[in-house]
């Protein structure tokens, strides 16, 4: 089966779940069939798929993700001893971990083809990582509370694991208290990678750009935080600072001494 017959049978597998799609038109180009595959997804509520329904969606997104360029950690150089510094789409990323920065919710983005990290997760890792946040949050009984972190599998993506994180909004001026809570994101993300045996975890730009959290400010918390767990006894030995916009490399760069 090629991609576009997988890609075709996805979407329709996913129009018949849920009859007020069942009318719903497929545009025959691909980018078009990808924007509403996506959409799709990132709409699906949590439940359970059958076996060929998974089998079909993970042919497909491992056929997307094999044919983006992956980036190894293993050959990705140190910018200081353990820590690295990568720009690029972290659903891209082969490692231990890759952080999300979610909602209070956890289950992910429901806005259709949102560019947020949360979408990008969620749709390259498929429909398994919603229903596994979602069991979560079921057992807990309660919204995540910012500065705590949650483990999961990474299913579809290069990874092995996503640690969640909800992480602190600022309207207004930074308080003492969304310091913490941000470098609690970082710490508590660590904290869990080291129960779980973890070596390597990455992690996104926190609560910076539609949470608005100043972008150095938070690089600066971001890397104080994980250079002082680094020096515990720990099995984290590699952190990636992954950026995706250039002001976040340039930061970065400036703070790592590698400008």
């Amino acid at each position: 089966m090629t991609q576009a017959q997988r890609r075709l049978l996805f979407i329709q597998s996913l129009l018949k779940e849920k009859p007020a799609y069942r009318d719903l038109g497929i545009p025959a180009e691909p980018e078009s069939q990808r924007q509403l595959l996506r959409g799709l997804l990132n709409l699906r509520v949590p439940q359970h798929a059958d076996a060929d329904f998974l089998q079909m969606q993970d042919a497909y997104l491992q056929s997307e993700t094999a044919a983006k360029v992956i980036t190894d950690i293993a050959d990705l150089t140190p910018i200081q001893p353990g820590l690295y510094l990568w720009q690029g789409d972290i659903t891209t990323l082969k490692c231990d971990a890759i952080v999300n920065a979610a909602n209070s919710g956890m289950t992910g983005c429901y806005i259709p083809n949102h560019r947020c990290i949360d979408n990008a997760i969620h749709t390259f890792a498929g429909v398994e990582l919603r229903l596994a946040c979602a069991e979560l949050m079921e057992q807990q009984g309660y919204p995540e509370p910012i500065g705590r972190a949650k483990i999961t599998p990474a299913f579809n993506l290069p990874c092995k694991y996503v640690l969640h994180t909800v992480s602190p909004i600022i309207d207004g001026r930074v308080t003492k208290a969304d310091k913490e809570l941000l470098a609690s994101c970082y710490r508590s993300c660590l904290e869990l990678a080291a129960e779980n045996g973890l070596e390597s975890v990455a992690f996104c730009c926190i609560s910076t750009g539609e949470f608005h959290f100043p972008n150095e400010q938070a690089a600066q918390i971001a890397v104080e935080t994980v250079k002082k767990f680094l020096k515990t006894q720990t099995s984290v030995k590699k952190v990636i600072f992954n950026v995706f916009k250039d002001l976040d490399k340039a930061i970065y760069e400036k703070l790592l001494g590698a400008a």
